[in-house]
């Protein structure tokens, strides 16, 4: 596995060994302004790809943060639990959402580099 990836759905995805530590990039952060809920998956949980694992509320909207790939839910972010606006404050770095154990690392290749990520924001 490589460096950062990015979905079209503004997550990204950071590898570490046999894990991926995902959250939101800091254009998703912008655009749901101020978070002031965030919801978790608890850890042990088997996700799949597109499965709703996060629930995420700003004063704009509500919004669900979905499973970027096959897998399991390993770790979750409690710091975000108790302080939803360190999503604001550090979307791409402290205020990662979760880690999962990636059943396929092969479904990683076909999310963007940050060099597509930032052509497809504009």
């Amino acid at each position: 596995m490589e460096a950062t990836k990015y979905t079209e759905e503004h997550e990204w995805l950071r590898p570490e060994g046999d894990h991926v530590v995902v959250g939101i990039t800091s254009h998703a952060a912008e655009q749901l302004g101020d978070v002031v809920f965030v919801e978790l998956p608890e850890p042990g949980t088997t996700v799949s790809k597109d499965d709703e694992v996060v629930v995420i509320e700003s004063v704009k909207a509500a919004s669900d943060i979905l499973a970027p790939v096959d897998g399991e839910i390993t770790e979750v972010n409690e710091a975000i639990v108790e302080d939803p606006g360190k999503v604001n404050e550090d979307p791409e770095g402290a205020a990662w959402f979760f880690k999962m154990k990636v059943d396929d690392p092969s479904q990683l290749e076909e999310f963007m580099d940050e060099a597509a990520y930032k052509e497809f924001i504009g």
